[in-house]
């Protein structure tokens, strides 16, 4: 594997594209926006950086060559990433137009959040060849990359794609079955609803619940899984307390009203200057050179 196809620049795609050409890959990028192809450059710089603190081996093959046509991201391209924003129909159509253009060999793999990939490669000439390849936000510091197959994806699809994240340097975790959400989102956005609803109800403020789960689970759940965590605190303490709690947690199926009023009145978080918190120009690039030497440390101690 030498060749690989980026589609979408945004918030994913730098991090994704240093960590690709850090291991050696040649990287092809395609961006609709001439202001997410202007902006890469620094974003993979910046993340290249990122990569160079946490010690990861440098074998690049050069620059990541953004390109305003999708035909010229993909020719030659042995693998595809396609990571455009997540909705149903652009994707679709996206992957079609892939589909056309590349060699039949070629694995075409879908960095969606949650989508199953069953229906990504519905109408796709060789559906055996698509696979999910979900990676976390921020890519080129969090370490795993979810390898999700769909109905028609081929196992030797799944067992290629497994050796190649490993290749990368990373840690592929095999999804089983085909879910919405697939698990790491699925239990995240469990968390997110719980979390929204006590600050909604006024248990906590949001000041308050951060520090709560950053100390409190986050920090245990870093170092000891759920289920590992299940076993050290005893199961039998689990059914004690599961019993009575588990009827009170938040189970709504909507969207909480204390995030769709934000949204509505076009207070999306960072990306707009607030949305639970308000943001400076300058408080932003504090939090984000902050959350990543963060990060970075954690990963390191992980790593030990």
């Amino acid at each position: 594997m030498t060749r690989v196809a980026l589609i979408g620049l945004g918030t994913m795609g730098p991090g994704i594209a240093a960590v690709l050409t850090r291991a050696g890959m040649t990287v092809a990028a395609f961006d609709l926006s001439p202001e997410q192809r202007a902006k890469a450059p620094q974003s993979i710089k910046t993340a290249t950086g990122v990569l160079t603190t946490l010690g990861m081996a440098d074998r690049a093959a050069g620059e990541v060559a953004i390109h305003a046509d999708l035909a010229a991201a993909l020719q030659g391209a042995e693998l595809v990433i396609e990571n455009v924003p997540e909705k149903l129909e652009l994707k679709t159509q996206v992957l079609g137009e892939i589909d056309r253009l590349v060699s039949g060999d070629c694995v075409i793999a879908s960095d969606t959040s949650g989508i199953p990939i069953t229906k990504l490669q519905a109408g796709n000439s060789a559906p055996g060849r698509v696979v999910g390849m979900h990676w976390s936000n921020p890519p080129h510091i969090i370490p795993i990359i979810e390898v999700v197959a769909g109905r028609e994806t081929a196992p030797a699809t799944v067992s290629w794609m497994t050796s190649f994240v490993k290749g990368l340097g990373l840690i592929p975790i095999l999804v089983k079955k085909d879910v919405p959400g697939f698990v790491e989102n699925r239990v995240l956005y469990a968390v997110m609803r719980e979390c929204l609803d006590l600050v909604e109800q006024g248990v906590i403020d949001p000041e308050g619940l951060d520090a709560c789960v950053s100390w409190g689970i986050g920090y245990k759940l870093s170092v000891v899984g759920p289920m590992a965590l299940l076993d050290m605190a005893g199961l039998d303490i689990y059914q004690s307390v599961g019993s009575y709690l588990n009827k009170e947690l938040c189970a709504r199926g909507d969207v909480s009203p204390y995030v769709t009023a934000r949204t509505a009145a076009g207070k999306l978080g960072i990306k707009t200057g607030g949305g639970i918190f308000d943001y400076t120009p300058a408080k932003i690039s504090e939090l984000q050179s902050q959350r990543a030497r963060r990060l970075v440390a954690v990963r390191k101690a992980l790593e030990d």
